[in-house]
């Protein structure tokens, strides 16, 4: 088991060819693009899913790697819950070890005004059953006796449960490909063909497929893409710093984050580590755009994110990406194949002391590898799974604001019950792509 992201320099493992026709085209492969695959093939429809770059080779492989329902948005919590049980059912059936393991999730408090947070969120858990408790003191003491400081509390939900994400996305679209669903990587999508308004098609760098549903799971691209076809959403990307140890001895085995960092047991021996509540943003003129709807998130965390004055060239949100290009030529999203952005040393550097120091059993914590992703979000920490309602057969699934590894299966499912128009069994208004011109308010989800 390899202990970081998938890159650009790994073999392409589903070559093709592109197909000509499909009932349904997915873009992106990530958790929710493969996901969304998954279910759309289980209802009998011919899906194609294309990726640019690699399966799994951005956000989907750079995550922590939690499967947590503890601290959702109340409207991301039954369809978090259902995710756990696909996960259970896909980890039985799947042809390769994806290291699920139900471990929990504990989120420690500094101070008792940081356990009143946490106690209000119990109600949204007792609707569902959840068993979502609040620890004392001793209680998280006993749970990991090495630790040298002591917690006032804990949030804990004992069914959550953890996974290798650079395993697990490869290793379902594996079984999907094994299944009959094509998966065609490095092979971007340059637009939508429209007959009428509507979808009739996708244009790729290999050609056209001829179709008239598509779901757009592009992650931190979408925002763009959409641009190209008269559709603006406020989603930016922020980049986060992940680092792997060494392997070390369990202090815990499963995930756990209070105000300085989080870390989370891994198959291998080791724990990944990053800081809590500190993200970069790469500034782009979408940054500016979209300055007036995140401010709300601002003035709630202002010190949790960093700014840069520039995106490296290439990326979504760079000053000289075109916004504009035209579908029979090379299209951003081929100049830029997977994003790789650096991880900040100075806070790997600090995870590292800062696990050796809360758990001093542990000697001289060793990072064995560290990496950065991009995280894609909205102004309201909550993503867009909705219709396209300018273009009839786009249905639009992004902006999961790091939550989407874990909710995959259950979004997928969902969305997947979009694409034929049957009722997805949850109230999905939270998540419709006009709450960002109905003139809406926008409520921002729980920072748990």
């Amino acid at each position: 088991m390899t202990p970081f992201p998938i890159r650009i320099e790994n073999p392409v493992e589903h070559p093709g060819p592109l197909p000509k026709t499909a009932d349904v085209v997915v873009i992106g492969g990530g958790v929710i693009g493969v996901m969304t695959a998954w279910f759309v093939a289980r209802k009998g429809l011919r899906v194609v899913l294309i990726e640019k770059g690699r399966i799994a080779g951005e956000q989907s492989s750079r995550n922590w790697g939690w499967i947590r329902q503890q601290g959702r948005d109340p409207a991301e919590l039954p369809i978090m819950i259902e995710a756990n049980r696909i996960w259970r059912e896909l980890d039985a059936s799947l042809r390769a070890e994806v290291g699920l393991k139900q471990t929990g999730t504990l989120y420690l408090a500094s101070d008792a005004a940081e356990m009143a947070t946490f106690e209000a969120w119990l109600p949204h858990a007792q609707i569902y059953d959840l068993d979502t408790k609040l620890l004392s003191s001793a209680e998280v003491a006993g749970m990991m006796p090495g630790a040298a400081r002591r917690w006032e509390g804990a949030l804990w939900t004992a069914s959550d449960m953890r996974a290798e994400p650079w395993v697990a996305v490869p290793a379902l679209a594996r079984a999907m490909a094994g299944d009959g669903v094509q998966i065609v990587e490095n092979c971007a999508a340059r637009g939508l063909e429209r007959k009428a308004g509507a979808v009739s098609g996708v244009v790729t760098e290999q050609g056209t497929i001829t179709c008239d549903k598509v779901v757009l799971a592009g992650g931190a691209w979408s925002s763009l893409f959409l641009r190209r076809h008269g559709i603006n959403i406020p989603q930016l990307s922020v980049r986060a710093t992940v680092a792997a140890t060494q392997a070390l001895p369990n202090i815990y085995d499963g995930g756990a984050v209070d105000q300085r960092f989080a870390f989370r047991r891994r198959a291998d021996g080791g724990y990944s580590l990053a800081p809590e509540g500190f993200h970069e943003m790469l500034i782009g003129p979408d940054a500016f755009r979209a300055l007036r709807r995140y401010l709300p998130q601002l003035w709630a965390d202002p010190f949790g994110t960093a700014y840069r004055p520039f995106a490296p060239r290439g990326y979504p949100d760079a000053w000289g990406t075109p916004r504009r290009w035209c579908m029979d030529a090379p299209s951003p999203f081929e100049a830029m194949r997977i994003l790789n952005p650096a991880p900040n040393a100075r806070k790997v550097a600090e995870l590292a002391r800062g696990l050796a120091q809360t758990f001093p059993e542990l000697g001289t914590v060793e990072v064995a590898t560290a990496w950065a992703g991009m995280i894609d979000t909205m102004p309201d920490v909550v993503p867009v799974v909705d219709h396209a309602a300018s273009i009839p057969g786009l249905i639009i699934a992004t902006g999961m604001s790091g939550h989407g590894f874990g909710i995959g299966p259950g979004f997928g499912r969902v969305i997947a019950d979009l694409v034929m128009g049957d009722d997805p069994g949850h109230d999905l208004r939270r998540f419709r792509l006009a709450r960002f011109s109905d003139g809406s308010r926008l409520e921002l989800g729980p920072a748990l």
